[in-house]
């Protein structure tokens, strides 16, 4: 498996996208999406950068439940001394060259990131205001993802990932979010029906077919103010929100 390797991961005049979400319960994942984790694994609701939360990878028997970490490169496989930058996010554009995605996205390593929510700034107002982008009837969904394995020093074995994003210059809806004078991007919403021809895609070109902005009328997005924390993070159950 390639270990870290220097390079950048995003375009230096591009903000990050999405950088926080609202996963689903193991419920959801299992009768929402038909898949399931092994054993007790818990996770919290809010995944920010480098928390564990469900994906989704495809095999020959379907489809398969995976603890990950929100970041394709997790802060605790950078080498000390090298700066951190971030890799909750893969650009469509580049994910086929930078050396962060390009050998998994070249291994058909795709996955599917389950959520119920995601959340951007929007700058409407003159400041930045939190936002939730969620579909229009509330159900779960998932985006495209990619995702890749690291070997640990007690042989165990865990699993990163990051979210696919592609310019939404002209998209009614994502390009209300990020400052006036940044890139318009959004996430790729895999529509249920295309998800297991996702998972099962091993075909760089064939993938990119599937890097589509959704259609508005299916998005829903609202103000959303964070709340502060009040104590540790609440792991997700089988109930429902």
């Amino acid at each position: 498996m390639e270990q870290f390797i220097l390079g950048r991961t995003c375009s230096p005049i591009s903000a990050p996208m999405c950088i926080n979400y609202q996963t689903v319960t193991s419920q959801q994942l299992s009768s929402r999406f038909n898949a399931s984790l092994k054993g007790d694994q818990q996770w919290g609701v809010d995944t920010w950068q480098d928390y564990l939360a469900p994906i989704i990878v495809g095999d020959a028997g379907g489809r398969v439940g995976l603890l990950a970490q929100y970041s394709m490169i997790p802060k605790q496989h950078i080498p000390p001394g090298v700066k951190r930058f971030s890799t909750m996010n893969a650009r469509a554009e580049t994910v086929a060259t930078l050396r962060s995605f390009a050998q998994p996205w070249r291994d058909g390593q795709l996955c599917l990131v389950p959520m119920m929510a995601f959340y951007e700034p929007c700058y409407e107002s003159g400041k930045a205001e939190r936002w939730r982008i969620s579909r229009t009837d509330e159900m779960p969904f998932a985006v495209a993802g990619l995702f890749r394995s690291w070997p640990e020093a007690d042989g165990s074995k865990s699993y990163s990932f990051t979210q696919i994003t592609i310019n939404a210059d002209t998209h009614p809806v994502m390009n209300r979010f990020q400052k006036p004078e940044d890139e318009k991007r959004s996430l790729v919403l895999i529509p249920p029906e295309a998800c297991d021809e996702w998972l099962q895609c091993r075909d760089p070109e064939q993938a990119k077919s599937f890097l589509l902005n959704c259609p508005p009328e299916l998005i829903h997005a609202r103000p959303e103010p964070k709340t502060a924390k009040l104590g540790p993070v609440t792991p997700v159950n089988g109930e429902l929100f």
